[in-house]
């Protein structure tokens, strides 16, 4: 695993390693992230990744925030709980240099509690699989405060989660058993 691009091109990030296998660590590859962020870069959403506020919720091992970081973002907040988890995403801050940059917030993502700054232009969540955390986590997020208008959700799932009607779809990609959702959010009046 390492960073792609930006001011930390090639840094290698530590691994996961077989670690805790109750702990459900499944880093998004070096390929998917690649892809990822060509999609998020590349005009296709509507999205400037220079001096963004990064919420990573579910982040594990930290790859996507850090990744953003590295290309650009002003800062990124980590929503994680689980033990190996922070230890690994801990980690790989320290090897980014990132420490001024970044947060670490040990909360439930399905439980966040009120957000106590400015709201998020862009989000990353990677839950669990087949276990309808996301769509919790998504609710809390927006009953908290953490989404600005217009913000972009970056949903990682093992299929097509059901998008809220709060939510505009932009993409979607299928990478093996990871299916990548693209959403803006355009308030709650919208459709869906």
């Amino acid at each position: 695993m390492r960073i792609i691009a930006g001011r930390n091109k090639g840094r290698k990030l530590a691994e996961p390693g077989r670690g805790d296998p109750a702990a459900h660590l499944r880093p998004t590859s070096d390929r998917v992230r690649e892809s990822l962020f060509g999609v998020l870069t590349g005009g296709r959403v509507p999205l400037e990744l220079q001096d963004t506020r990064v919420l990573d919720i579910f982040a594990g091992s930290g790859a996507l925030g850090l990744e953003a970081l590295s290309r650009g973002a002003a800062h990124v907040t980590f929503v994680e709980t689980g033990r190996a988890a922070l230890a690994l995403l801990g980690r790989n801050i320290t090897l980014c240099g990132a420490g001024a940059e970044t947060e670490i917030l040990r909360q439930d993502a399905t439980r966040l509690s009120p957000n106590p700054g400015a709201p998020f232009d862009l989000i990353f969540m990677d839950p669990p699989y087949g276990k309808e955390m996301g769509e919790k986590a998504l609710r809390a997020a927006l009953s908290g405060g953490w989404v600005a208008e217009e913000a972009i959700v970056v949903w990682e799932e093992d299929g097509p989660p059901r998008v809220p009607a709060a939510f505009q779809m932009l993409d979607r990609r299928r990478f093996g058993g990871t299916t990548i959702t693209v959403l803006r959010f355009v308030g709650a009046s919208h459709p869906g």
